[in-house]
């Protein structure tokens, strides 16, 4: 059996592990923008935060994914259930470039700007969301969209733990030796990757501020 057959054989399986793998994704990207958003405002903010926050985001980074859900696994709440522990572990990986990008982005402001729009009497908090913000929203989709493409790669260790995702061909086809099983995993994987970068690249050209 080819590659073509496998695939059209076996689509409802591969359609079904797709809809989960953008569900750990999707999920783990809102709570990472959530969490890594206010974390580069603050980094922005208070400089001094730079190196305990954006150190601890590094370490996460350097943790071996399959060491990660490993750490997670006796976590009270956490262990109870694959997804919450492959969620937590995503997000400690996607929260750097998000919250490098957005720091970079609001400390990239123009002064004279910022200036400006504290002479015309706004807050802080209306300069942030008024000025900072809109003017830094395509650096921060920049990190945003790097998170998102390395969250859909790693996604795939989610099977380590059951909870499904395309990882699940790949891992099945690791054990026995299948290169179409891998491929199964592989290929939607790597087409949700570059499909996320695509709409994601569109989207940060479109809120590039007008120079």
């Amino acid at each position: 059996m080819n590659a073509i057959e496998f695939f059209s054989r076996h689509g409802s399986e591969i359609a079904e592990a797709t809809l989960e793998h953008i569900w750990l994704v999707g999920a783990t990207m809102l709570l990472s923008v959530a969490i890594g958003i206010p974390l580069g405002i603050l980094v922005a903010r208070r400089p001094w935060l730079s190196k305990p926050i954006l150190g601890s985001a590094n370490i996460a980074e350097t943790i071996p994914s399959l060491a990660l859900l490993g750490f997670l696994l006796p976590v009270p709440w956490l262990g109870a259930r694959a997804d919450r522990i492959t969620i937590t572990a995503l997000t400690l990986y996607a929260l750097l470039p998000i919250i490098r990008n957005t720091a970079a982005g609001i400390t990239g402001v123009d002064p004279a700007v910022r200036e400006a729009a504290r002479g015309m009497g706004l807050t802080s908090r209306q300069i942030l969301l008024k000025v900072e913000l809109p003017l830094s929203i395509s650096t921060i989709l920049a990190g945003v969209r790097v998170a998102t493409v390395l969250t859909i790669g790693v996604a795939t260790i989610a099977a380590a733990v059951g909870a499904g995702g395309l990882g699940e061909f790949i891992f099945r086809g690791l054990a026995m030796v299948n290169n179409q099983l891998i491929l199964a995993g592989a290929i939607p994987a790597a087409a949700l990757a570059l499909t996320a970068d695509f709409l994601l690249s569109l989207l940060e050209r479109r809120l590039r501020p007008a120079r």
